[in-house]
């Protein structure tokens, strides 16, 4: 009996500690290419009276959402160094760019976002802005993989490849940590450590 009780421990044991190898490849977080941009909606969703979705610039120009969008984006002005750089820059860069409509951050920073985009000369068709809700989780089919933690958002591609993100408020300015991102000089947002 003590030989059966025996064997069968080894068993068990070697049972639970076999694991399949895993490979570099699998171990490596997945990294979601930059998707096709889906087609913004004709008219602004509105979730509980907040945007949801890809949008356009044109939805922040419509009330309510215009109340706190053209007077900042009307007042922000960008460093002219700065903006020359950028626009070479940012050429070949495509934006996933993520906000809510319910976030003092978002607010703040999407209007002066749409004003350096629109300063530099950045190709609309280049970059997609997505209003989420407050878990930051919906719309799900825009959102999963994305790992949004905080908004806005913006992240950066050239070439299909992520090469870096602005989260939630600059470490110098708007412009200046936009340039590092997309010139390559090392750049960590605001919650990197």
């Amino acid at each position: 009996m003590k030989k059966i009780i025996l064997l069968l421990t080894v068993i068990l044991l070697a049972s639970c500690g076999t694991q399949k190898a895993t490979t570099e490849k699998e171990a490596s977080v997945a990294q979601p290419e930059v998707p096709a941009t889906p087609e913004p909606p004709k008219t602004p969703v509105l979730v509980n009276g907040h945007l949801s979705g890809v949008q356009t610039k044109d939805a922040f120009m419509q009330e309510p959402f215009s109340t706190w969008f053209t007077p900042r984006y009307s007042a922000y002005s960008l460093d002219e160094e700065t903006k020359n750089t950028l626009a070479d820059a940012m050429k070949d860069v495509e934006i996933r760019a993520y906000m809510g409509t319910w976030c003092g951050d978002s607010k703040r920073e999407t209007p002066m976002f749409y004003k350096l985009l629109d300063e530099v000369g950045f190709k609309e068709k280049n970059l997609t802005l997505i209003t989420v809700d407050r878990s930051k989780s919906k719309p799900e089919e825009l959102v999963s993989g994305y790992n949004v933690v905080r908004v806005p958002t913006f992240i950066f591609y050239r070439g299909g490849q992520e090469i870096g993100r602005y989260v939630e408020r600059p470490r110098e300015s708007l412009e200046k940590d936009i340039l590092k991102i997309v010139t390559g000089v090392p750049y960590k947002h605001s919650y990197d450590n």
